[in-house]
This record gives C-alpha cells, sequence and structure tokens, in this order.
C-alpha cells in the first residue's frame, strides 16, 4: 500500500509533493550500486518527488529507475513524478547554465525538469564538479546573469519551474530586483534546531515556496549535525506520541506549511519517514520546538576565504547565521 502525499501548489500553478525524496549521500556515490533499486522502492511506497543534483552523482541512476518504474507498471507516466536537479557552482556562469541543464536532461533520460534550481549562491572557475575545490577558484556569483539563464531554461520548456538554493533574503533580494520570472522555490537547511523563522517569513511575503534540507540534521555528513535525532526535547515528544524522533522533526518542518526532502536508503525508516500525514503535534508540542536553541549544520565554510568574495561564514550567510 503505498501512501499518497499532499501537494503544495506554487505561485506558477505547478504542483510540488510536500515530502520528496533526497538523493544526496556522503561520501558521493558511495551507495551506487544499489541507489537505483532504493529508488523504485521509494516509488513503490508512495515517494513521488526525487531531488538530484549535478553534485550528488545521482541523476543517471535516478534516470534509470524513472525508465524502470514505468516498464514494471509502478507509475503510468512521468507526470506522476516531480523530479528536482540543481546547477552546481562550476556552471554559475550565464554560457554554461543551458549546457548543463542538457546535461542533466540527458543523465536523467528526460525532456524536462519539474524544477531546476541554482545549487549555491557562489560560482567556481574550475568546470569540474568535484567535492574539493581551490580556494582560488571560488568567484562572486553575477546573480543576475545567471539568473536571466536560468529563466531561458524555464521558457525553453526545460525546467518547469526554477529556483534557489541556500539563497539568504538579501541574496534574494539581489535577484528579485532583475528577476522576469520570480523564483518559485528557495530549498534550504531547515529543522527544529534551525527554523528560519525570518527568511519563511520573507519568502512567504515573495511568494516563495520554502523546501526543508536536512530536515533530520543529515547525520554523519561533512554537512550535517547529530543535533536533531540525539534531542531531548524531540524525544520526550516522540516517546509521548509513540513515533520516532525522525517523524517529529518531519511532522514539525510539515506543519510549517514548507516541503522537505528526506534521505534515507533504509527501507523501514523509508516507510516510517512517510507516516506524518494523519496526526498533528499540539500547541504544548510546538510550543516546546519553539523553544530549542538554534544552530545550522550547513556552514558554508567551504567557500569562505581571504582571497574570495566571502570572507568569513557570516559574510556567506548576510549575518543570517
Amino acid at each position: 500500500m503505498s501512501t499518497s502525499i499532499p501537494e503544495f501548489t506554487l505561485q506558477n500553478g505547478n504542483a510540488i509533493p510536500l515530502l520528496g525524496f533526497g538523493t544526496a549521500e556522503y561520501p558521493i556515490g558511495s551507495s551506487s550500486g544499489t541507489m537505483k533499486e532504493t529508488f523504485l522502492h521509494a516509488i513503490k511506497l508512495g515517494y513521488r518527488h526525487f531531488d538530484s543534483a549535478a553534485f550528488y552523482l545521482s541523476e543517471q541512476l535516478l534516470g534509470e529507475a524513472i525508465h524502470d518504474a514505468l516498464s514494471l507498471g509502478l507509475i503510468k507516466s512521468r507526470d506522476e513524478l516531480f523530479i528536482t536537479s540543481k546547477l552546481w557552482c562550476s556552471d554559475g556562469h550565464h554560457d554554461r547554465v543551458l549546457p548543463a541543464i542538457q546535461k542533466t536532461l540527458s543523465n536523467l533520460k528526460l525532456d524536462y525538469v519539474d524544477l531546476y534550481l541554482i545549487h549555491l549562491p557562489v560560482s567556481l572557475k574550475t568546470e569540474e564538479i568535484e567535492i574539493s575545490f581551490k580556494k582560488e577558484d571560488i568567484l562572486p556569483m553575477d546573480i543576475k546573469s545567471v539568473w536571466e539563464a536560468m529563466e531561458n531554461c524555464q521558457k525553453l520548456g526545460l525546467a518547469k519551474s526554477i529556483g534557489v538554493s541556500n539563497f539568504t533574503r538579501k541574496k534574494l533580494e539581489t535577484l528579485l530586483s532583475t528577476a522576469k520570472i520570480h523564483p518559485a522555490v528557495n530549498q534550504v537547511e531547515m529543522n527544529p534546531y534551525w527554523q528560519q523563522k525570518q527568511l519563511r517569513d520573507f519568502c512567504e511575503k515573495k511568494g516563495i515556496h520554502i523546501t526543508a534540507y536536512s530536515p533530520l540534521g543529515a547525520k554523519g555528513t561533512i554537512w550535517g549535525t547529530n543535533l536533531i535525532m540525539e534531542c531531548e526535547v524531540l524525544k520526550e515528544i516522540a516517546n509521548a506520541k509513540g513515533r520516532t524522533i525522525a517523524q517529529i522533526s518531519l511532522r514539525w518542518v510539515y506543519e510549517q506549511g514548507v516541503s522537505a526532502v528526506v534521505k534515507s536508503f533504509n527501507k523501514e525508516r523509508m516507510r516510517e519517514n512517510l507516516d506524518i500525514f494523519d496526526w498533528n503535534l499540539s500547541a504544548d508540542e510546538l510550543q516546546k520546538i519553539s523553544r530549542i536553541p538554534q544552530r545550522k549544520g550547513f556552514s558554508g565554510s567551504v567557500f569562505v576565504s581571504d582571497e574570495g568574495p566571502y570572507k568569513s561564514i557570516s559574510d556567506f550567510w548576510d549575518g543570517e547565521i
């Protein structure tokens, strides 16, 4: 029995499932041998939004899984799925955006993605998509020209919606000052330890939907934190409700009116993570979660350099940290 996931209608009329399946793992590419089967199992369970990126090296296997899901009759049409991918920093230049999305579509074996995001508000000189790069290769992103190229991807029908990831209010204001097509989504770190209240309020006013990544803290990754899964407040609520800590965190994110992408390749947890829609948190429980001390998981320190555009972590996040 597969779960039916609620959807949210974006400002451009396209609907995004409120819970998606993340395909980023650490080390990058370490589960490539079993990844396709995991994606197929996720489709069987009811997941319809798959969050990929050029950087994750998961596009090709996701494309194979979509092909197999159609062949096996797990879905009747590709249109039943919502596929997100992202432009990596090395392609964060006006003339590299179109070739980048074309390569993504080739990897996925698709004619279009439902959502294409600028992965991070920074560009790299190198043309290689790699986890390590030289500090001298870090460049400021020309947001205006890169966004124009993203708009072109939507006009050409290669992406049904376009958006950004890891953008602060200040960077969104820069983008919005010249944008002809407003970003449909801003995908950011969000969980009970990093609640993003000010950014959420700003995006709501601008009609930009928030998708939460690392809703469970991304424990065990270089961009994550163990805080969520070890949180006494969440543990207490989970025990009282007969739920898992992960379910409490995901339900909290869902109740904030945003979507989330959650990554687990464990079959039991994949199923548990879907079981968040037919119950709710009490006002008292929400109050307790609202008082959790805030601490960001992904610092962005890899993009900080004395010679680069961002001299400090605070600089990278425009003080929103």
